[in-house]
């Protein structure tokens, strides 16, 4: 196998993770979880979304949150924006990269945003503009890529035919995210293979949900197509509320203990990182579906008691 030596992980806990919990998170426990992701060695942060704070509560406070956490040499702070409005308010707060989302699939594009994919992106042209002008990088991610829970299989033309919408806005690094777990290895394997060949100017990202238990095979087929960025969320924090089933992201723990049993680098602390996760759980006062969380990770051993004999 000829695995790549190095992968970056994006933490996502802060939005995704955060964003449909029931229990309202307070804006100083987001930043204490920021600055452990921080201290874990953790570069680049989904640190919220500017949505509407009616629709989505526990959004309501990422300029806050960005406030409290600071300028960070070295890391990127990004944020989700769905519209102009919210592009606005991220420039404001001073936001380090915007991300836009639309779905591959027609379906889950309305039921969530309640456009076609083609509106979706369209309405995304004075969103690019006004980010361009402020000097704000951009990103963008293809929702259902792999999958849709109204439509079935996402065929690889809707996923190229968004990527080539995306790029024509002026973006580059673009995520392919099976928002609900619907992805298997060998169709992760040969997408992004496919997608890479045909988009070689895009930095590609994988964003993988854990409904099925097989995020964590997805991410090793992404890295044998040679894709090495990857979303996670901390303590596997998340869900997507327009899908029905749909369970958390693959937490970031959980991707760094596979990485290191594998020796992919990521320069990222991992026991730092179960630190953050431990408190994510404890923030949001439920079990989560983090495996290293539950049984430590693979290098942990038990003391060996020796059998009494007879």
């Amino acid at each position: 196998m000829n695995l790549p030596n190095k992968a970056v992980i994006c933490e996502v806990g802060p939005r995704d993770g955060l964003q449909n919990e029931k229990k309202l998170i307070l804006t100083e426990q987001k930043v204490n979880l920021v600055k452990g992701c921080i201290d874990a060695g953790i570069k680049i942060i989904e640190i919220g979304s500017f949505v509407n704070p009616r629709a989505t509560p526990q959004m309501a406070d990422t300029a806050e949150v960005l406030r409290g956490v600071g300028k960070v040499s070295g890391v990127e702070f990004r944020a989700l924006v769905p519209n102009v409005r919210g592009a606005e308010r991220a420039i404001e707060a001073g936001i380090g990269k915007i991300k836009l989302t639309a779905s591959a699939s027609e379906s889950h594009n309305r039921n969530n945003f309640n456009k076609t994919p083609l509106e979706s992106v369209r309405g995304f042209a004075d969103c690019v503009k006004l980010a361009k002008d402020a000097g704000i990088p951009l990103s963008a991610a293809i929702g259902t890529a792999f999958g849709c829970p109204f439509e079935g299989v996402v065929s690889l033309g809707q996923v190229e035919y968004m990527a080539r919408s995306f790029i024509d806005l002026g973006i580059t690094e673009i995520s392919m995210s099976d928002t609900t777990g619907m992805a298997h290895p060998l169709q992760v394997y040969t997408q992004c293979a496919a997608m890479r060949k045909a988009f070689p100017q895009v930095k590609w990202v994988l964003h993988f949900h854990n409904t099925r238990n097989m995020a964590l095979a997805n991410i090793f087929a992404g890295l044998m197509a040679g894709v090495t960025w990857f979303d996670g969320s901390f303590a596997g924090l998340g869900g997507c509320p327009f899908a029905p089933g749909a369970s958390g992201n693959v937490a970031t723990e959980d991707i760094l203990n596979m990485f290191a049993g594998m020796g992919v680098e990521t320069g990222v602390d991992i026991d730092k990182m179960i630190a953050v996760a431990r408190l994510a759980r404890e923030y949001v006062g439920h079990e989560t579906e983090s495996g290293v969380l539950k049984a430590g990770k693979t290098t942990d051993l038990a003391p060996f008691t020796k059998c009494a004999q007879s």
